[in-house]
């Protein structure tokens, strides 16, 4: 893979450092808007990049990317993908992926028109926890309850209460906590359950209307998937899924996933008394934690640079699907 960057802002700097260890990527170029050419520079001093450019088209032609990467503010994600799929260049395009179902449906047609790949890099779907997760799920019974929750107080909301809006809490720009932090959890659901019969999203919205918080409803046959995402306040982060046989539970923010506990019900039928005296029934406990890697965007990368090397369209169809599926929520919370 020739991978050109587009943005300089901190997700850009993750994903060079996550990149790092990757064999199969050759980064060519980087992508700075005028105004951040010293930030595009020094990155590229920084990692080793050979070329810097002030005009994305230039990039985009110069025949040396066949992949751009693009970590630029949300607004502009589709506008900068297509133009880089109807050039018959790949995409990764940074979660959340387009501004709604429609967007990321005719981008997805571009690239199969043109034989390209577009990727959502989601860490959700290229940890070996949400594998687990499914290999798992079966033996946790009929699903009674998801819970999820990822809230981190953001560095940024200081400026926003004194008046000063930065993109991350400008609904101009498609931000927003639903957005930028619970379309972790919304991803959880997707792979594990599918899209939901219903949707209802119930914010906690600021001064220019922007949703700092909020806690979103999933309505599956028989059971809800509650999943809370917060940008105003901290909490412990963790993802629980509730069977009448059993549960998992990853404790820690649902973007990294450090681990995963699955506890199920011994089929011995013997109970046990837990720490309040009840009686309850026994039960089997198996931790899983996945394997170090350097950074957690690093395996989304080694699975795209596959993807597009092997031409494995098969396996960016289910990728695709999935995107489209959270895409579908999304639209839904209006």
């Amino acid at each position: 893979m020739n991978l050109g960057i587009v943005g300089t802002g901190k997700i850009v700097g993750d994903a060079l450092f996550a990149m790092q260890p990757v064999k199969d990527i050759n980064l060519m170029s980087i992508f700075a808007r005028p105004h951040s050419l010293e930030k595009g520079v020094a990155l590229a001093k920084k990692f080793g990049i050979p070329e810097v450019f002030t005009d994305y088209d230039e990039m985009l032609d110069s025949g040396d990317v066949d992949t751009v990467y693009i970590g630029l503010v949300n607004m502009v994600h589709f506008e900068y993908a297509k133009k880089a799929l109807e050039k018959g260049i790949n995409v990764i395009l940074e979660k959340p992926f387009v501004g709604n179902y429609q967007e990321a449906e005719e981008l997805i047609e571009i690239a199969k028109e043109k034989d390209c790949f577009i990727f959502e890099a989601i860490t959700v779907l290229h940890n070996d926890v949400i594998l687990k997760m499914k290999e798992a799920l079966p033996k946790l019974g009929r699903i009674r309850m998801m819970t999820a929750n990822y809230s981190q107080y953001s560095s940024r909301y200081d400026r926003y209460l004194a008046g000063d809006v930065d993109p991350a809490f400008d609904p101009a720009c498609l931000s927003g906590a639903l957005r930028d932090i619970n379309v972790y959890n919304i991803h959880y659901a997707e792979e594990l359950f599918g899209r939901p019969e219903k949707v209802s999203y119930h914010p906690n919205r600021g001064f220019n209307g922007v949703d700092t918080s909020g806690t979103l409803v999933l309505e599956y046959d028989g059971f809800s998937a509650v999943c809370t995402g917060a940008k105003d306040s901290d909490s412990p982060c963790f993802v629980t899924v509730q069977g009448e046989k059993g549960y998992m539970k990853i404790d820690g923010k649902p973007n990294v996933a450090p681990n995963l506990t699955i506890v199920t019900v011994d089929d011995s039928g013997e109970l046990v008394k837990d720490a309040a005296g009840a009686m309850t029934r026994k039960t089997i406990i198996e931790e899983f934690v996945p394997s170090e890697t350097h950074h957690r965007m690093t395996r989304e990368f080694i699975d795209f640079a596959r993807i597009i090397d092997e031409k494995d369209y098969r396996e960016w169809e289910r990728y695709a699907r999935e995107t489209l599926d959270v895409m579908s929520v999304l639209d839904r919370c209006h």
